[in-house]
């Protein structure tokens, strides 16, 4: 668990796909702590606290409460969702991403049939509206620009907009937005564990973000990616993330991993937490921001 760094990615991306899953490398120790009772061995009931020890230094903090992040004052609420191209509930979706009341709400898996649905719920609340490929971003404060952002994987040939940049005009200042959504992954034998184009659209994305000029900057995305995975590093080396408990988001039916993120450059993030399942595969994701 501490040294995920030194397993390499040479073969099937294995340290790329350990970190995906590496809270999970905690159930480790009860599974040794049930060995050790039931051969009755003191030494081996004694060393099988150290995994938990470890495991609790790396990843306990995450389930204390923090009564403060959540009474802290913010400027204003960021919402993430990737609404999935076979939501079967588009509409009730949309009525439940407006129901939280945030200032910028960030989706991907935008089909064009589902774009009127979207629009209809959500811009009453949110006026101004922008949308590249299969992202989209609606705001409650002025858009005054907008352009796509070019994080397509060279191999790609088709008409591929996962990317867009825009500049919203908060109370606070005008702020960079961006809505990325990154390719997916898969485990596949032989290959492994498939990061390549996620990676290489990581490292576009993250290109863009060193290009930025505006000193405040609020990143929405699914980057099918875990904050500890290493492909992410191109992104989450200029960020902060929004980061409180687990938070995992995805599958949505049983959530093993946080692949959705709120991040921030030139502001903080106050808290952060999932919303109940969608009709989509991914949860949404939701955080508090001071700017």
């Amino acid at each position: 668990m501490p040294f995920h760094g030194a397993l390499p990615n040479v073969v099937g991306n294995l340290g790329s796909l350990l970190e995906t899953f590496l809270p999970w490398l905690g159930l480790a120790a009860p599974v040794l702590l049930c060995v050790a009772l039931l051969r009755r061995s003191a030494v081996a009931a004694v060393s099988s606290v150290l995994p938990a020890a470890v495991w609790a230094v790396l990843f306990g903090g995450l389930l204390l409460p923090d009564g403060q992040s959540r009474e802290a004052a913010y400027d204003l609420t960021a919402l993430q969702h990737n609404v999935g191209e076979e939501n079967p509930d588009h509409a009730g979706t949309a009525r439940a991403l407006a129901g939280v009341g945030a200032d910028l709400i960030a989706l991907e898996e935008l089909t064009s049939d589902a774009l009127p649905v979207y629009e209809a719920v959500l811009t009453p609340g949110h006026p101004h509206r922008v949308a590249a490929g299969t992202v989209g971003l609606w705001s409650r404060h002025p858009i005054v620009d907008f352009r796509s952002v070019d994080i397509r994987p060279a191999d790609i040939t088709a008409d591929w907009r996962r990317g867009l940049r825009a500049t919203v005009r908060t109370p606070s200042g005008d702020i960079a937005v961006y809505v990325a959504h990154l390719p997916s992954v898969r485990v596949r034998w032989p290959d492994g564990f498939s990061t390549g184009r996620r990676d290489e659209s990581a490292a576009a994305l993250g290109a863009a973000l060193a290009a930025e000029e505006r000193e405040t900057v609020v990143l929405l995305g699914d980057f099918n990616g875990t904050l500890d995975d290493r492909g992410l590093a191109p992104v989450t080396s200029r960020m902060t993330p929004a980061k409180e408990g687990f938070g995992f988001s995805w599958p949505a039916a049983f959530p093993l991993a946080r692949i959705d993120h709120v991040m921030t450059r030139g502001a903080t993030p106050v808290t952060t937490w999932t919303l109940p399942a969608t009709g989509s595969d991914h949860l949404p994701v939701a955080a508090r921001i001071k700017l």
